[in-house]
């Protein structure tokens, strides 16, 4: 990730060490000014050394500036290429991976953990490289002033190593517990307020200012021990750099008294000290630095460990011509990633898992609506998954035109299949952008009929804003039978040869379902259509019904014929109207 910074680095470094050499030669010059000005009382004396650290010091702070800032600019890039990157990765992540991980919690990776890499990464190299240098210059400047005590006082800098050693666990222990806790404050604040209806209406708002509570109570106890232990560091030390200049002054006192040594040596190595011990300070307390980034960096990893569960084809082009729609599944099988194989026999201690789909075969030809129905997890679901390529199958093919999904660029595959889940996704945005991200640089009036087509149009003029009307996901603006016709407008937008819905009229009422009903025979008219429902109302319609029964294909055929067979389908069909005998449409 430090690529295309290396030469800024290299920069600052060189900033950071002429720095250091001004600052030595700073503290040589106040030497000077001392035994030839102050102890002499020579004004004569004191101008030319007075200009000389004058200049230095207006050097040194020109060069600091440049290399600080200069660090700065660098640092901020790359969290912002870091978090680009693994944010790139999310985004390829299968759906399963996400309901394994609280959003919270990966929030607080894609933020607190991005920060805590770069204070290792960037700013830990130029600290390190700014303590390095500093402390050679300034222990050579006091070797030339007086090699002995220089060489006593260096003697003493391994104990500050040794104190950062016996920390640096505990640290790290408190910094990986507080990243997880800040992780779990931010996830439960962020489903608290995405069920905010839930708490009202069922009296939860103790019950989550309780979890709240408790997540908080971690997160206070690992920061309160952190900072104890840092702050417990920071003290001894100061006491270790009291103890050691007490010592060296005292032995400089000696060496005076003796003449052996003048005030302007004693102050400028006095000044070295205290110059000195802040820089080994600082490379004790970088390797506490980078063991609290390490908590952050191995919470990263594991995002950046997780494989996506499909990727593009090596250097894949697209087919040359269009794609008409012609969906082949041959004797496909499906399992869930992490999932135990189902069998006879399974892993000690986990019941098998079967397949989410088992040996499925079918053809879908543009025109025709194929209608996918079955009991609750039968993998109904599952193909709307596998058609866009979220998952592969773990045998079998699945063609589009007769092109295996896998020798697709993922880009040009999804772009010919429009998929309307299940859940009404709505973006923060206005209504208009919420319609043109089905097809990014769509015209005015491309968007407008697109809203007419999906029967929006009308309500959204009544709108204060029309079409410059804010929504957001939750949003209480707008009905569900609405938002799904934003939706179908964005999808019709789209104009891809395939269209996947998966229950399009779950949720909506039956006026609301009436409402939709007609956007919905648009979108479908002349694609490739494979609605995925436990409504049956539209199966008369269906040009084929494809029954699913715990992932096998068990019934197929037309409405009529499946309804005489009396089998599975017959009992969805009477369990259906039994509960709904007034269709909404």
């Amino acid at each position: 990730m430090t690529k295309g910074d290396r030469l800024w680095l290299v920069m600052i470094c060189l900033c950071v060490v002429v720095a250091a050499l001004a600052e030595t030669a700073a503290v040589l010059l106040f030497g000077e000014l001392t035994d030839k000005a102050l102890q002499k009382g020579s004004v004569s004396a004191f101008w030319g050394p007075a200009a000389q650290w004058l200049g230095t010091a207006v050097f040194g702070a020109i060069i600091g500036y440049v290399g600080n800032s200069a660090a700065v600019w660098v640092a901020e890039r790359f969290v912002m290429r870091l978090r680009a990157r693994i944010f790139g990765h999310v985004q390829d992540l299968p759906p399963h991976f996400f309901q394994h991980h609280r959003q919270g919690d990966l929030v607080e990776r894609l933020t607190g953990d991005v920060e805590a890499i770069e204070q290792m990464v960037v700013s830990g190299v130029v600290q390190t490289v700014s303590a390095v240098f500093s402390t050679v210059f300034f222990f050579s400047a006091a070797l030339i002033l007086r090699w002995d005590l220089a060489l006593a006082t260096f003697v003493l800098a391994p104990l500050f190593w040794l104190a950062a050693r016996q920390f640096a666990t505990r640290i790290k222990t408190a910094a990986r517990q507080e990243r997880v806790a800040d992780g779990a404050i931010t996830s439960v604040v962020e489903e608290s307020l995405g069920n905010i209806v839930l708490t009202q209406a069922y009296n939860r708002r103790r019950d989550e200012e309780e979890r709240l509570r408790t997540e908080a109570h971690a997160w206070m106890r690992a920061s309160v021990r952190g900072n104890r232990l840092s702050e417990m560091y920071e003290q001894l030390v100061e006491v270790m750099e009291t103890v050691c200049v007490l010592a060296i002054i005292g032995l400089g006192v000696w060496e005076i008294s003796q003449e052996r040594m003048t005030l302007g040596q004693l102050l400028s190595f006095a000044a070295f000290l205290g110059y000195l011990f802040p820089p080994i300070r600082q490379l004790g307390q970088l390797g506490l630095l980078v063991t609290a980034a390490t908590a952050g960096a191995e919470r990263l990893l594991e995002i950046l460990a997780a494989e996506p569960a499909v990727t593009d084809p090596p250097a894949a082009p697209p087919p040359p011509w269009g794609i008409r729609g012609v969906v082949d599944f041959d004797q496909v099988w499906f399992r869930y990633p992490g999932t135990t194989p189902g069998g006879n026999t399974g892993e000690a201690g986990h019941t098998p898992a079967p397949h989410a789909l088992c040996d499925v075969s079918f053809t879908a030809r543009p025109g025709e609506l194929i209608l996918i129905t079955g009991p609750s997890g039968a993998g109904k679901s599952t193909v709307s998954k596998l058609l866009p390529r979220f998952y592969d199958p773990v045998a079998g093919h699945i063609r589009l035109d007769g092109v295996p999904l896998g020798t697709l660029p993922l880009e040009f595959l999804r772009e010919r299949i429009t998929l309307l889940p299940q859940e009404t996704l709505v973006l923060h945005g206005t209504i208009r952008e919420n319609i043109a991200c089905g097809r990014p640089g769509a015209t005015e009036n491309e968007i407008l009929q697109a809203a007419r087509d999906a029967a929006a149009h009308d309500f959204i003029n009544t709108l204060p804003d029309g079409y410059a009307t804010h929504i957001s996901p939750g949003t209480a603006q707008l009905s569900g039978g609405q938002l799904q016709r934003i939706a179908i407008a964005r999808a019709l937008l789209r104009d891809s040869p395939v269209l996947v819905l998966d229950e399009p009229t779950a949720g909506l009422d039956a006026l609301s379902a009436r409402q939709v009903i007609t956007p919905l025979h648009r979108l479908m008219s002349g694609r490739t259509t494979l609605l995925i429902t436990h409504d049956l109302h539209l199966a008369p319609e269906a040009d084929r019904i494809l029954v699913l029964d715990h992932g096998r294909l068990v019934e197929s055929g037309r409405h009529e014929e499946l309804l005489a067979r009396g089998g599975t389908y017959a009992h969805l069909h009477g369990a259906g109207t039994t509960r709904q005998p007034t269709p909404p449409w």
